[in-house]
C-alpha cells in the first residue's frame, strides 16, 4: 500500500475542458485586478508613509537638562538705542541679572537710532520673568520708546517637523509699531514641554507656549515712566509627545492577504450568482420555445 501525499490537496484542479468562460466572469475579473491593485497601492502609500501620534502625560520629559531651559530671543526696536538696550532675567530661585550680555548681539537699526536684540540664554524651570528694558543702561533716557517688533521667541530644542504644528514661535511676527512708545508690555506666557521621538527612538525637546497680553504706563517711585518690555512665564506640568509610527509590516500582509482574498471571494459569488441567473433563463426561454 502506498501512501499518497496528493490527498491531502485542498486546492482540486478542475480540467480547462470542464470549466466555461464567460464575458460576464472576464469583465468581473477585470474590474477584481483593478480593485484589488487600487486597495493595494493604498495600502503600501499608507505603510511607507508614517503617522504622528500624539499624547499627554503628567512628567518632566528633559531630567538631564540641569533644571534648564534654552531661550531664543530676537527683538527689534527701531526707536532705542543700542546702548540703552538691556536684558534682564529674574526667577523664583533668586535669580537676578541685570543687563545680561553673553551670547546675546546688538545691531544697530536706523542709522543708530534703533536696535536690534539677538539674545540666547537659559533659565530656570520655575516661574520668573525676563525683560527688555533700559534698566541696565548707565543714563535713563528722558523718552523712551519700547515700540517693538518680535521677530523670534522660542524655548529648547528646534523642531521642524512638518506633520506637528504648535506654537513653537507663538510670538513671531508680533507688532506693536503703533502702540504708546511709554507704554509697557506684559506678555504672560504658559510653558508647555513638548517631546518628539522620530522612528529610531531619538527624542527631541522643545517647548510650545501660550500668550496672552497686556499694555500699560508704568510709573516709578520717583514719578518717572521707566517703560518695559516683559516675558512673565511658567511652566505647565502637562507634557505633549509626539511620537513617529509605521504601519507594521505583519500588519500590512495581513490586510493584503484580506484584501486579495477577500476580493476574489466576493467576486467570485457575484459571478456565480450572474452565471446561475442567465443558465436558469435560458432553460426557461427553450421550455417556452418547446
Amino acid at each position: 500500500m502506498t501512501f499518497d501525499v496528493r490527498r491531502f490537496d485542498i486546492y482540486r484542479k478542475v480540467p480547462k475542458d470542464l470549466t466555461q468562460p464567460t464575458y460576464t466572469g472576464a469583465f468581473i475579473s477585470i474590474l477584481c485586478c483593478v480593485f484589488i491593485l487600487f486597495l493595494f497601492l493604498s495600502e503600501l502609500t499608507g505603510f511607507i508613509a508614517t503617522e504622528i501620534v500624539n499624547e499627554l502625560y503628567v512628567d518632566d520629559p528633559d531630567k538631564d537638562s540641569g533644571g534648564k531651559i534654552e531661550v531664543s530671543l530676537n527683538i527689534s526696536l527701531p526707536n532705542l538705542h543700542c546702548d540703552l538696550v538691556g536684558l534682564d532675567i529674574q526667577d523664583e530661585m533668586g535669580r537676578h541679572e541685570v543687563g545680561h550680555i553673553e551670547n546675546s548681539m546688538k545691531i544697530p537699526l536706523n542709522q543708530g537710532d534703533g536696535c536690534r536684540f539677538e539674545g540666547e540664554f537659559t533659565i530656570n524651570k520655575v516661574p520668573g520673568n525676563f525683560h527688555v528694558s533700559t534698566h541696565s543702561a548707565t543714563a535713563q533716557p528722558q523718552k523712551p520708546d519700547m515700540t517693538h517688533t518680535i521677530h523670534k521667541l522660542a524655548f529648547g530644542e528646534k523642531l521642524q517637523v512638518q506633520k506637528v504644528q504648535g506654537a513653537f514661535n507663538a510670538l513671531g511676527g508680533a507688532d506693536k509699531m503703533s502702540s504708546n512708545p511709554l507704554a509697557s508690555h506684559d506678555y504672560i506666557l504658559k510653558i508647555v514641554p513638548t517631546v518628539y521621538e522620530d522612528l529610531s527612538g531619538r527624542q527631541r525637546f522643545s517647548y510650545q507656549y501660550t500668550v496672552a497680553n497686556k499694555e500699560y504706563v508704568a510709573y516709578s517711585h520717583t514719578g518717572r515712566i521707566i517703560p518695559a518690555i516683559w516675558f512673565r512665564y511658567d511652566l505647565s506640568p502637562i507634557t505633549v509627545k509626539y511620537t513617529e509610527r509605521r504601519q507594521p509590516l505583519y500588519r500590512f500582509i495581513t490586510t493584503i492577504c484580506a484584501i486579495i482574498g477577500g476580493t476574489f471571494t466576493v467576486a467570485g459569488i457575484i459571478d456565480a450568482c450572474i452565471f446561475t441567473a442567465s443558465e436558469a433563463w435560458k432553460k426557461i426561454q427553450i421550455g417556452k420555445m418547446s
